[in-house]
Formats: C-alpha cells, structure tokens, sequence
C-alpha cells in the first residue's frame, strides 16, 4: 500500500493506478496486449497520451476516425511511417495494402526495439469493418505476440467494445494481457481541481458532473460556483447536448428510454412506478430497464439484507450527470433556450440539498465506509459481503455493509444539514436497526456510522456512550460501536485514501 507522487503521476490528477498498470505492462519482457474501455469523456486519450509524453521516441499513439475503411487503412499507415522516418515528408499516396500487412509491419518495428502503439477509437474501426478483429487476432497469434510490443486498444462505445473485443465469442478473446476500466474520478479528487473550493462546493460539482474529469475541466477553479454553473452548464450546448450523445453510442432510437431515465431520476425507482410515471407497458418498462442496465447507465438494487432475487429491487441512475441532467435540465431546456439562465440557476441551487441529500451524499458516505474497511481503520476490521443500503416498509437505512458469515453489520444515517445533529436524529436508528436486521437468526453485532454535513451537538455524544456502556440492543443484536461523522471528516478520509494504491 503506497502513495504515488512520482514524475509521471505528480502533474496527472486521479489516474496514478492506471499509470501503473501500463508501467507494468511496459515493463514486461515480451508482448503485451491491454483493452482500456470506458464512458465517453472519462479520460482515456489523456491517460494515453499522458504516458506516451514520457515515451514519445518509443510510442505511437493513434486515434482512429468515423469513415471508410480505406481512408483509416492509409491514416494509420501515414501515421506508422511519421514514427519510423521522423522529420521526413510522407510520400503522397503511401498507404498498406490492407490491416494484415500493416500489423505484420508493426510487428517488424516491435522486433527491433521495444514499441507501444497505442490506437484509440477502435470502435471506428469495427464499425467500417468487422473483419479487422480477426486479422489482428491472426497477426497477434502468428507475430505480434513474439516481438517487443506493447499494443492498447481503446475505445468509448462500450457495446460495441463488450461485443466485439472483451465478449467470450470475440475474435481477441483471452489475447488480451489486461483489461483496464476507466471509472470515473473518485470524489477525493476534487481537492485537487477545486483547491478554493469548500467541500460542500465540491461534493455539489460532483453531485452534477460525477467524477468526470473533461467536465471539471471546463469549469474554472477561481471562479464562484454558481458562475460555473451558469456560464459552463446552464449556457453551454456542448454539456447540454451530452446526455444524448452518450445514449446514442448504445440506442438508435432513446425516446423511451429517456422517459425511463426521467422518470428513475424523478424517484420512481420501482417498475410500477416507472410504467405509471411513464405510461408504457410492463413488459416495455422491462426491456427497456434491461438494456439500460448491460450500458450500465441503470442499475438494480436489492437490500443489501436480502438475496439478489428480493422483489424489492429499485433502480437507480448510476451516471450522476445523466441523472442530474434528468431530473432538472431536460425538462427546462424550453426555459434554458429562450435565456431563463438565471432563473434556472436560483432554482437549481435552492433544489440542489434536496438532491444531494438523496443521492449524492449517502453515496459518499458509502465510499467512506467501504475504503476506511479495505484499509482497516474501523474499529473492528469488518469485511462486507456486499454494501449499499437497506429498506423494509417504512425504514430506510442508505449506509449499510454487512459480512453474513461473522454476522456482523454497519448501519448509517446520512443527513445533508446546515445544522449539527443531535440526539433526537440518533434516537430512532435502534427501531430501524431491528426492522432491518433479520429476524431468523440472533447474535448479530451492529455498528453505526452516522453522517451529518454540519457535524454532531455534544448531546449525541451520549448515544455513543450507551452504546459503549452495551445499552443499545434486542435479544437479535448488540450494538458494538458508533462513529458519528461530519462532511469535513469524509473530505478528510477520502481525499487522503484515493492517493493511496494497494
């Protein structure tokens, strides 16, 4: 477990353990193949391009375009020339006779010397022609594997990617040396970008954007925050115009599914609220909902008590700009069009707690309890089976990780406040914590994590004293623990842990 502050991370903000995994891989003696996949915008082509500064006599970074077969054939092979000749005029018509003959030359450079060749946007290429997996995989079989290349495919359109490059039937199936997702930027992150921003500034970027770095990017870091959200957001096409472009690299035709989106962002979260809200037929909602879930935009949640097949599941938007743009933005872009940028900016910073409080914030606080676990600085080193949130009836408890087999669970409140909690907002968790826990087995040892924004009164204080005292409990659980948690103390932790590595 280590920190990364080294000259190819230092000035590459959130990426130090990608960085490693192609160090690694470049390191190795031999061939390499790797598959960087990931949403559009999340940072792909800087990653690659980040490394390739530091190894620009060695690499060649390429980044296929949308059009004819012929015309990708003869940029790649102008491309591939400039790296072998530097300095040196390219030749008007030159060009490879087809794929298979500009790998075999890729794998004549690669005995020769150690090269990476980086080609980004594969998708394209899949797209104007399906049979280049295939020749690659045949060049990679019968060449490319026994010279000194280190070769990376990347691409943003993820079904196609999933399909034709990682899926069990694709031709490069099980070629690959590593398959490297690009998540988002975790939270933590902000800090860095945002440096004169406070922490309840950032967590609402990230509540807005997720942890997309070509968003944050556009925003600029001295300026106000409502004035980056006006001028970056509410009078800007290009971010306006995402949500869209991001559905159609998966969707020929989204209406429906926008109404899904809509309606899920809205908090209907189970199927017959969706079908009310949205008016479709259940098996439609069904479909619909399926698809939403392989692209990875939707996801389908369970209590994390129960067993993966509960009827009670709720679906969730999991791209937080996806679902901030529908709960608020697409349906005032009428306003936002005919220059209601202010009043839809007010309007977005009184709703804005709301939001949080109801998405963002207990994710977070997820995000604190599941890495403070993994580095063991709980006060029993819990391991969860699984760790999310929990519901039955009326109780609702967001933060929850549970290990069945210890028996051992964490419970927490989330509260997105302008004023410290006290007592009265601790007082109700042991009458939710008996709802949640399961009722045909005993001896189940409880912990709380309980989250406020502006921080704990000293009359909480005795809630944690009780417990500490063994007063907190039934004859089906014994409360061990509690921490109770500010917004200052998840900046803390998560700005500190998401520099570590293991």
């Amino acid at each position: 477990m280590v920190t990364r502050t080294s000259g190819l991370t230092s000035s590459f903000k959130g990426r130090e353990q990608e960085l490693d995994v192609i160090k690694r891989l470049w390191e190795h003696d031999g061939a390499t193949l790797f598959v960087l996949y990931g949403r559009r915008r999340v940072g792909k082509t800087r990653l690659l391009t980040h490394w390739r500064k530091h190894h620009s006599d060695q690499a060649l970074y390429w980044v296929a375009e949308p059009g004819a077969p012929a015309d990708q054939l003869k940029s790649f092979s102008r491309a591939l020339f400039r790296f072998e000749n530097p300095g040196s005029s390219v030749p008007a018509g030159i060009t490879y006779s087809d794929w298979e003959t500009a790998f075999w030359h890729v794998g004549r450079i690669a005995s020769r010397q150690k090269f990476a060749l980086f080609i980004d946007e594969f998708t394209y290429l899949l797209d104007a022609d399906s049979t280049i997996p295939g020749m690659l995989q045949k060049a990679w079989d019968q060449e490319l594997r026994e010279t000194n290349l280190m070769m990376g495919l990347s691409g943003s359109h993820m079904g196609m990617m999933e399909k034709q490059v990682l899926s069990y039937q694709a031709p490069l199936y099980g070629r690959a040396t590593e398959l490297v997702s690009l998540p988002p930027l975790p939270f933590g992150v902000t800090s860095e970008f945002f440096p004169n921003y406070t922490a309840e500034e950032r967590v609402a970027i990230y509540s807005i954007f997720g942890g997309i770095p070509a968003y944050w990017e556009r925003f600029n870091p001295s300026a106000p925050l409502d004035e980056n959200i006006l001028y970056q957001l509410l009078s800007n096409n290009y971010l306006l115009d995402e949500p869209l472009i991001l559905l159609l690299d998966h969707i020929d035709n989204p209406a429906y599914y926008v109404a899904i989106l809509q309606a899920i962002s809205g908090g209907n979260r189970t199927n017959i609220t969706i079908q009310r809200q949205t008016g479709l037929a259940k098996g439609h909602v069904s479909r619909y909902l399926s698809l939403l879930r392989d692209t990875g935009f939707v996801d389908r949640q369970t209590p994390v008590t129960e067993p993966e097949s509960s009827r009670k599941s709720r679906y969730f938007v999991n791209d937080p700009f996806l679902r901030f743009y529908y709960w608020y933005l697409s349906a005032n872009r009428t306003q936002l069009a005919i220059g209601g940028h202010d009043q839809a900016l007010e309007e977005i910073l009184e709703l804005l707690p709301e939001f949080i409080q109801e998405n963002t914030w207990p994710e977070l606080c997820r995000d604190w309890l599941q890495r403070k676990a993994i580095h063991d600085e709980l006060p029993t080193k819990v391991r969860f089976d699984d760790l999310g949130s929990a519901w039955t009836g009326y109780q609702d408890i967001p933060v929850v990780g549970i290990n069945n087999r210890s028996k051992e669970i964490v419970l927490g409140m989330a509260l997105w406040n302008d004023s410290p909690a006290g007592l009265v907002d601790l007082q109700g968790i042991t009458n939710k914590t008996s709802a949640i826990i399961p009722k045909d087995t005993s001896g189940w040892k409880v912990n709380f994590t309980c989250f406020s924004k502006a921080g704990w009164d000293e009359e909480a204080t005795t809630f944690i004293n009780r417990v500490d005292e063994g007063k907190v409990g039934t004859k089906h659980w014994q409360a061990q623990w509690c921490k109770l948690i500010s917004l200052d103390d998840v900046d803390a932790d998560l700005t500190r842990l998401s520099k570590i590595i293991r």
